[in-house]
């Protein structure tokens, strides 16, 4: 996986060592992903040895670039430090207050004056083990993001645009879909990293734009329903909800819905997850 440094301080191990992007050309097109950045303020997730910085330092107004590992942080500190449009934070990109960032500043905005923020892109080079956790996080704070662009692991780009039915589909599917539109970009091979993971990377484009206010439900809720629902993906959804509602009460929202019992939570589309939630609402009279 590339780079562990994004978010989570890792063993300097051969198993987990830190693969850095080498591939300039790459780096390039990470860049270009965005298109115009001349009026925009980009947040970079785990900086790393500052390769994608130095090009996206050129390119935005404003770039907020976030690094846990401490030594990494202080060399780039020291690269940019003439570049007044940089600012360097060590920092857990898990732990990092997004409010105190992009939100509005003490005595900028007058009493009743609705505070539109500034929306900013956000590129990331992502370990595995916790892309989820990270891709939550920048959804729960979504008012200040318009375009996400991520490095992951090429599996992890298959799930996330994975459509429903298809044997990809899981939770981190649905979870992507349901705040972004998901696109894969490009794919590169272990060399394209110095040292070379043993694994290929694929760059993705998430464009925010969520669904929760059109699918008209509960947004925590939802989530923590989805959850449920795939809580083990090679159950039927009759299996997986069981436990968490009256048969009654289950049996009849799935009626209602035009859901099947057998059926698995990967052949849903987020209309149809949706459909039944309500459905469950509604014949457990919350």
């Amino acid at each position: 996986m590339p780079k562990v440094s994004a978010a989570r301080p890792a063993p300097r191990t051969p198993k987990l060592g830190q693969h850095f992007l080498a591939d300039p050309s790459a780096a390039l097109r990470i860049a270009e992903a965005f298109g115009d950045l001349s009026q925009s303020t980009v947040l970079e997730i785990g900086a790393g040895r500052g390769a994608l910085t130095s090009l996206l330092a050129r390119r935005a107004r404003r770039l907020i670039a976030i690094e846990l590992d401490r030594v990494l942080a202080a060399q780039l500190r020291m690269k940019f430090s003439l570049t007044p449009n940089v600012e360097i934070i060590e920092g857990d990109i898990l732990a990092i207050d997004f409010d105190t960032l992009f939100g509005p500043k003490p005595g900028s905005t007058r009493p009743g004056m609705n505070h539109q923020p500034e929306k900013v892109q956000v590129v990331g080079n992502l370990p595995y083990f916790i892309t989820s956790d990270i891709l939550l996080r920048l959804f729960a704070y979504r008012r200040y993001f318009e375009t996400i662009v991520l490095m992951v692991q090429k599996e992890v780009a298959d799930r996330l645009a994975a459509r429903p039915g298809s044997s990809e589909y899981g939770l981190i599917s649905a979870t992507a879909q349901l705040y972004a539109r998901v696109e894969k970009l490009f794919t590169l091979p272990p060399s394209a990293f110095s040292p070379p993971p043993k694994v290929h990377s694929t760059v993705v484009r998430l464009a925010i734009d969520s669904r929760i206010e059109g699918l008209n439900v509960p947004e925590a809720d939802f989530i923590d329903f989805l959850r449920k629902s795939f809580g083990q993906k090679r159950k039927t959804l009759w299996n997986n909800l069981k436990s968490e509602y009256p048969a009654a009460v289950l049996r009849t929202a799935l009626e209602k819905s035009g859901v099947k019992p057998t059926v698995r939570a990967e052949a849903l589309s987020l209309e149809k997850s949706a459909a039944l939630f309500r459905a469950l609402l509604e014949a457990a009279g919350t």
